[in-house]
């Protein structure tokens, strides 16, 4: 596993409690797991995603990821609807652990935008894995 000083934690996307990232993309946000998410539960062997249309409230959860160790929930960021789906993550779901930013697992139409910022920066969450 990585040291903290190792993880790659961008500064311009937002973490949750729960080691999901999301990141703003016009009226839209794009959703996964943090590096440190990644880390924690080596390698990733399946991914569960939602339909898309399928509507979700703040801490919902809306996936699982199977990975050697252990089965994990996905939790929702925010409130709203899935409009896409990375279904490459269904054939690939190592992607997650090969780069977990590029690698999207939900793509959301927020229903309030303020939850967007009532998440985590890079700082914060960075102090909160540190414990």
């Amino acid at each position: 596993m990585k040291e903290i000083e190792e993880l790659d934690l961008p500064g311009d996307i937002y973490y949750t409690k729960d080691h999901e990232w999301a990141r703003k993309e016009g009226e839209t946000v794009k959703i996964g797991i943090s590096d440190y998410a990644q880390d924690q539960m080596g390698d990733i062997v399946f991914v569960e995603l939602p339909e898309t249309g399928s509507v979700f409230m703040k801490g919902e959860e809306f996936g699982t990821l199977e990975s050697v160790k252990a089965v994990s929930e996905v939790y929702a960021p925010l409130s709203g609807e899935v409009i896409a789906v990375n279904s490459e993550l269904e054939n690939s779901p190592e992607l997650l652990n090969e780069e977990p930013y590029s690698n999207w697992i939900i793509e959301m139409r927020p229903s309030d935008e303020n939850q967007y910022d009532e998440l985590l920066n890079r700082d914060d969450y960075l102090e909160m894995i540190r414990g």
